[in-house]
């Protein structure tokens, strides 16, 4: 074991924290580190990486809201953005929790039947994480604290996928004809949606995409051909994992679509509790409309 407590006595969100992790990096078992240094070389062609036994501490009741305070400590706040720093830098975005670095990611009575993060009683869509936004974050890191049997991550390669797409597909989703709308908890319901933009990029042999099943749409005719054939070709190429305690949990969001199986939770302090993080590789690209690590991006 490893990190099993933080070492500094500020919130997650403080650069203080921030530092400390980063500098904790030289902690890691280097199993740990190398298979995170090699992920962000190379995701492979399933753009996931799975980690298991990770300290999270000890844990009060799962809040009811994503951020109504707690009483506990920090160590898996530490242990994840430890874990980060490893792939690039933590950020947050103002709309999605008030911007904090440290996510949690909790069902909610309110939430239940959304396409969001605290939903439980639908399937979340496949989706890249905000797909419409002019600075998507690289990876997403979710830290498993509290698991659910019922509960299973689900995702999608596209190099897996595709291969298997006709070659007049692929070359419609290349093209810039394409738009996704502003997901529900970043923008009011008529928010402008992003720029038109291609789907599929990247190379032949290593495709990248960017696409929200819920919320991208074709321009014209053939564009809404392609994307009913892309989506077709989905559940064939699902994989899930079902998280545990101290599973962590990465995901390349250039590589890979993800969503989530329904639950049912208890709403009685017993329930699935994730903590997330957003990792970019590069700092300067938000600079005009970041303050400090959160992007504020409004739409």
């Amino acid at each position: 074991m490893f990190l099993d407590a933080c070492p500094i006595d500020v919130a997650p969100g403080d650069p203080r924290f921030l530092r400390a992790a980063g500098h904790a990096g030289r902690q890691l078992p280097a199993a740990v580190h190398d298979a995170l240094v090699d992920f962000a070389d190379d995701p492979g062609p399933t753009g996931v990486l799975l980690l298991s036994g990770l300290p999270v501490g000890e844990l009060p009741a799962t809040p009811a809201e994503p951020t109504d305070p707690t009483t506990k400590e920090y160590t898996s706040e530490f242990t994840l953005l430890t874990l980060a720093r490893r792939l690039g830098h933590p950020v947050g975005y103002l709309p999605e929790h008030g911007g904090e670095i440290v996510q949690n990611l909790v069902p909610t009575r309110r939430g239940a039947d959304h396409q969001t993060s605290t939903s439980s009683a639908v399937t979340l869509d496949m989706h890249t994480e905000t797909a419409f936004h002019p600075f998507l974050p690289r990876y997403l890191v979710l830290l498993c604290l509290r698991g659910d049997p019922e509960a299973a991550t689900t995702y999608v390669s596209i190099e897996e996928l595709a291969p298997t797409l006709p070659p007049e597909v692929r070359a419609v989703l290349r093209e810039p004809r394409f738009r996704c709308g502003v997901d529900e908890s970043f923008g009011e319901p008529d928010a402008e949606p992003a720029p038109a933009a291609p789907v599929l990029w990247g190379t032949d042999e290593r495709p990248c995409w960017t696409f929200d099943e819920d919320l991208t749409f074709g321009l014209d005719a053939d564009a809404r051909a392609a994307l009913a054939e892309l989506r077709a070709e989905l559940a064939g190429f699902e994989r899930s994992v079902v998280l545990e305690a101290g599973d962590l949990l990465v995901l390349d969001n250039t590589k890979v679509v993800h969503g989530r199986t329904p639950f049912r939770p208890r709403f009685d302090g017993s329930d699935r509790w994730l903590q997330r993080t957003f990792v970019v590789a590069d700092l300067a690209p938000s600079a005009t409309q970041r303050r400090g690590r959160i992007i504020a991006t409004t739409f």
